[in-house]
């Protein structure tokens, strides 16, 4: 008998009711909850309209639901319409959106020949935005898109009409700032420049967004504009210095959030082992996160309560969706129509489709990748689980804050540990999710890497002049245009630096870091196109052999051929999953900064990494590992930044107050004291750790001591290894937590091992890596 999901009955308690339903599904037993939390609810602290604010857009505004803004959104308002910069940093759903509305709006219905910017760092989220701008209906408001989707036709009408033109930082970078002839009109009158959810650009995308948006504000001054910067941000760790930082003009903050919040409980969820089964190298197996996260989202479905799960990558979003359809398919079959996955990768129509489904509530249960963190503005939600800790705080809670969007009885964000030292951490250490502040934005827009290219597009679209260079990084940009100048790329003028092709430099250089063209997915057999794939992330998920899933199918890739960028795929449905495996190398090519202690050194510096995915695993769904297949794909040479420790042989062998290590321990006992600093570093900077690589050696031939490396994934750094230069202490602290907290006896993924170690786990020693740790932090902790 098929059972129909049951309609939620708004309770006080409904966050507890929830969870003590998705409770009751876990096998006698087992105890995956580690911690619960009930979150208080917050009352509205509303404030009377501005008196400059247009009528017919307060009265818009009114009729769309809004009878008053919040304290935070008139505060934030009123920053912007007096011509200050300002960045609005409160929680997810409290309605920032209208801080930069209610000016803009009222601006350009006043004043038709005022224009305006919006940049979103997704697609999802700039078109959500303008559907709630043309909701409104303000007269005199011609609001458009100007991103890749928008037709070839419709685009000579947005640079012709539109005084609000909605996009994203590619479409700016590759189509707007080199085209700026064309744009006249536009930025003759730019009064507003809007960045949404500044948050998301750290790290090297970031970097080169901060030089993008001084790109832009010296196109603006060419054309006598000097337009108010209006940056809105989940809630950051000092946004003023953030904002500032990023856009290069000084930024007010608005922080105190008034809007209303339901109540919330959060639980913490760790799977269990799997005593049946054995990983890698014996290890024991934790019952994943993914296949966890489809029964708890299967739960919910049942009992009608409209759901999101945040699941790390792609494939795992795919995986959970297909994982909960099916567990819905057993209790009624039209339940599991109402479930979707939704990732970065889908065509322009597919995303579109599943983004209203989402908002109408056709689909109660969606698996997503953080696309939907900062994309749809879906109202209303019930439960969010959080699959795997998503990188940083901001990014958590930016995606819990999902959950209880509106109305006062409560909702549920369940936290699931995936297999990682990290995640392992935060379960049994509930405050450091709960009440450890958020972190602040790390980027560094003097990363050669990519001041040059980007100083190289300002110049072709209008000549660097000496005056021009300061907020570019003053005489450090000189040495970088210097160094292009002897290279022919500029030519040196009396009056500054010019570029001499007549090919705009625009197209070689990919603001997102991901090192060049999209990798294209193709079916051989109809060559119907599914998707793309980062070039940079090729090699790991598209390889010879390897399992690609797009909405529910899987594909198994014949043929990556990285010349041509395509990955030919046909359509099978294997039991297995597969994950790539590399090799590694490192050296130091420059020592920055250097600390000294007796028997240990701390270093940060530039270093050169060579590696080679040489194979990967097949495994089934359980994490039982099926073979391994090699692979012969080129070598990739990264120079970036990393940050290192050196432990004199002394301090590892037996010698008092030494690590009783006997030589052949050596190096397992440093290789998961690598892997589990690894897993950790993301906890003190704003990355993830598919962002940062490591690599330990007894005896590394640069430094001549046994040394362990964490470095940067992205040339020339992307800020993070610095972070645990300066956070080292903390750092290795939690890491060694992080292991001893792990109850498995030998060594698993929630501690030391890694999914991504080329040399397949082998050797790991968990009790060494302690006593590494435990010798470091008894010299440095000092």
């Amino acid at each position: 008998m098929s059972v129909a999901c049951a309609k939620l009955r708004p309770v006080a308690n409904q966050g507890r009711r929830l969870l003590d339903r998705v409770l009751a599904g876990v096998p006698a037993g087992e105890t995956p909850l580690t911690h619960r939390a009930d979150l208080p609810r917050q009352d509205a602290q509303a404030v009377p309209w501005p008196s400059w604010a247009a009528p017919e857009v307060v009265s818009a505004l009114v009729e769309r639901g809004v009878p008053e803004p919040w304290r935070h959104q008139a505060q934030a308002a009123e920053h912007v319409w007096a011509g200050r910069h300002v960045v609005v940093a409160t929680g997810t759903a409290s309605g920032k959106s209208l801080a930069y509305q209610l000016p803009v709006l009222s601006a350009v219905h006043t004043d038709p020949k005022a224009t305006a910017l919006y940049l979103s760092p997704t697609k999802a989220l700039g078109a959500d935005q303008l559907r709630s701008v043309e909701a409104l209906g303000v007269p005199n408001v011609r609001a458009a898109t100007f991103d890749g989707d928008t037709p070839m036709a419709e685009r000579d009408w947005v640079r012709a009409h539109a005084n609000w033109v909605f996009t994203n930082p590619d479409m700016l970078h590759r189509g707007i700032l080199p085209n700026h002839a064309k744009w006249i009109r536009f930025f003759r009158r730019l009064s507003y420049v809007v960045v949404d959810e500044c948050h998301s650009y750290r790290g090297v995308f970031g970097s080169h967004v901060a030089l993008l948006l001084r790109r832009l504000r010296r196109v603006a001054r060419r054309y006598g504009a000097d337009p108010v910067f209006v940056l809105a941000s989940a809630t950051v760790a000092d946004p003023a210095t953030s904002a500032s930082r990023l856009t290069g003009v000084p930024c007010e903050a608005v922080t105190e959030d008034g809007s209303p919040r339901a109540g919330r409980t959060v639980a913490l969820w760790e799977p269990p082992l799997l005593t049946e089964l054995e990983g890698e190298n014996g290890a024991p197996v934790r019952r994943s996160a993914g296949a966890e996260t489809a029964r708890i989202l299967a739960d919910l479905v049942v009992e009608g309560a409209r759901s999101l799960a945040f699941v790390r990558s792609r494939v795992g979003a795919e995986l959970t969706a297909i994982g909960a359809r099916r567990v819905l398919a057993e209790v009624d079959p039209e339940l599991a129509t109402r479930v979707a996955a939704y990732r970065g990768g889908y065509l322009p129509e597919e995303r579109r489709a599943l983004e209203k489904a989402v908002s109408s509530g056709d689909l109660l249960g969606v698996a997503t990748t953080n696309a939907l963190e900062l994309g749809v503005d879906i109202v209303g939600l019930d439960a969010v689980v959080v699959a795997g800790f998503p990188g940083t705080l901001a990014s958590f809670w930016q995606q819990a804050g999902r959950a209880g969007r509106t109305g006062d009885s409560g909702a549920l964000v369940v936290f699931v540990a995936r297999d990682d030292p990290l995640d392992t951490y935060l379960v049994h250490n509930p405050a450091a999710v709960l009440e450890r502040p958020v972190e602040a934005t790390v980027l560094d827009p003097t990363n050669p890497y990519v001041l040059e290219p980007q100083l190289a597009c300002a110049a072709a679209e209008l000549p660097l002049t000496p005056d021009s260079l300061e907020e570019f990084g003053g005489d450090l940009a000189v040495e970088v245009l210097d160094g292009m100048v002897e290279r022919k790329l500029l030519r040196r003028r009396p009056n500054g630096w010019y570029w001499t092709s007549h090919d705009r430099p625009h197209g070689e250089v990919d603001i997102r870091g991901s090192g060049g063209e999209q990798v294209v997915v193709v079916e051989g057999d109809s060559g119907r196109m599914l998707g793309t794939v980062d070039p940079a992330a090729a090699c790991w998920t598209v390889h010879d052999g390897a399992v690609y899933l797009h909405q529910g199918e899987s594909y198994v890739v014949d043929r990556l051929d990285l010349d041509s960028g395509i990955a030919l795929v046909h359509a099978e449905k294997p039991d297995w999953t597969t994950t790539a495996r590399d090799t590694k190398d490192i050296t130091v090519v420059r020592v920055l900064e250097e600390r000294r202690f007796a028997g240990v050194s701390v270093c940060l510096g530039e270093v050169d990494v060579t590696s080679q995915v040489v194979g990967y695993l097949r495994k089934l769904s359980s994490g039982q590992v099926v073979d391994s297949v090699p692979l012969d794909l080129p070598e990739r040479t990264l120079r970036t930044r990393a940050v290192w420790y050196t432990v004199g042989e002394e301090l590892l062998g037996s010698a008092p107050g030494g690590a009783g290590l006997d030589p052949a321990r050596i190096p397992g006992a440093l290789h998961a004291a690598e892997h589990a600093a690894i897993g950790l570093l993301p906890l003190f900077a704003t990355c993830d750790r598919w962002d940062i690589g490591g690599v330990s050696t007894a005896l590394h031939q640069d430094t001549g001591e046994a040394t362990v490396f964490v470095h940067d994934g992205h040339p020339g750094g992307a800020g993070f290894a610095d972070r645990g230069f300066a956070a080292v202490v903390p750092w290795l602290v939690a890491t060694r937590e992080a292991i001893a907290s792990c109850t498995c006896p030998a060594g698993c993924p929630s501690c030391v091992q890694s999914p991504k170690c080329g040399n397949g786990n082998d050797p790991l020693d968990k009790a060494g890596g302690l006593a590494v740790l435990d010798v470091v932090l008894g010299v440095v902790g000092e």
